[in-house]
């Protein structure tokens, strides 16, 4: 479900009750939690955390108008999805995730290749995210993208 929101706190807003309280927090443990360098806007209609131009002038190698990004958060029509790119593409950073998650939530980890998915806004592991979001740098992030795109 694309959003037409231009800020962070439009998204939030146009959201169902039920959703903002859990997406709020959800943004703000990211906010807290991202190394310094990573910018906040709204990109593909969701709330997100990417590298700006200025910090990475080639931007995304698909569409280099577009930062580079990182982190994203939408509110689905049935569960709440935190999207990073370092799991995707990081796999010593998807098995420490996936060992850790068990040990913060009784739920059983529903993931894609970068998409974690909460069917009930109560059991996300903000802790975990937290500790998640504080594990890659934009220097780290721009070096393992790079890395990537000359395979």
């Amino acid at each position: 479900m694309t959003s037409t929101a231009k800020t962070t706190r439009e998204y939030l807003e146009s959201l169902p009750e039920e959703r903002k309280a859990p997406m709020t927090q959800l943004r703000d443990t990211i906010a807290k939690n991202l190394p310094k360098g990573f910018t906040e806007q709204m990109t593909y209609g969701m709330p997100g955390f990417v590298v700006s131009h200025s910090k990475y002038p080639a931007g995304y190698h698909c569409d280099p108008k577009l930062p580079l990004g990182f982190v994203s958060i939408a509110s689905q029509k049935n569960f709440i999805a935190l999207y990073h790119m370092g799991i995707y593409s990081m796999p010593d950073l998807l098995k420490w995730f996936t060992d850790e998650f068990p040990k913060h939530s009784k739920a059983k980890l529903d993931m894609g290749k970068s998409c974690i998915r909460f069917k009930k806004p109560e059991q996300i592991p903000y802790d975990l995210i937290a500790e998640l979001m504080k594990k890659v740098t934009p220097d780290e992030w721009i070096a393992r993208y790079e890395m990537i795109l000359k395979r």
